[in-house]
């Protein structure tokens, strides 16, 4: 019944900024854990960035400084600012759930993808 949907993804020139949202529905009492990954073509899956359910935060080394992560648990919501894009960011950016309790179970989840596209 966990469902988790993106939104905010899109094209936009180097430099340029973009902010993703995902939020997380289905009767759910807390998660632990939320994060932002992406994939490229041809590419491992790797993490961006993720957010306990305490606020503390975690960046990959190419993202550092540039992209921000944060957390509304009252909405069950996780947002991505990036800004200062660069082409090597492109990729499919997918929200990541670990640790959901909800009263139907216990899992983790996937968003569907979003499409970021970074280019002249």
């Amino acid at each position: 019944q966990v469902q988790l949907v993106e939104s905010g993804g899109g094209s936009v020139q180097p430099g340029g900024s973009l902010r993703l949202s995902c939020v997380a529905s289905g009767r759910i009492v807390s998660i632990n854990d939320m994060g932002w990954y992406r994939q490229a073509p041809g590419k491992q899956r790797e993490l961006v960035a993720v957010i306990t359910s305490g606020g503390r935060t975690n960046y990959a080394d190419s993202v550092k400084g540039r992209f921000t992560i944060s957390r509304d648990n009252a909405k069950n919501m996780v947002y991505l600012q990036m800004n200062g894009l660069k082409p090597e960011d492109t990729a499919v950016y997918y929200c990541n759930a670990h640790g959901v309790y909800s009263r139907d179970n216990y899992g983790h989840y996937w968003g569907q993808g979003t499409q970021v596209t970074v280019s002249s």
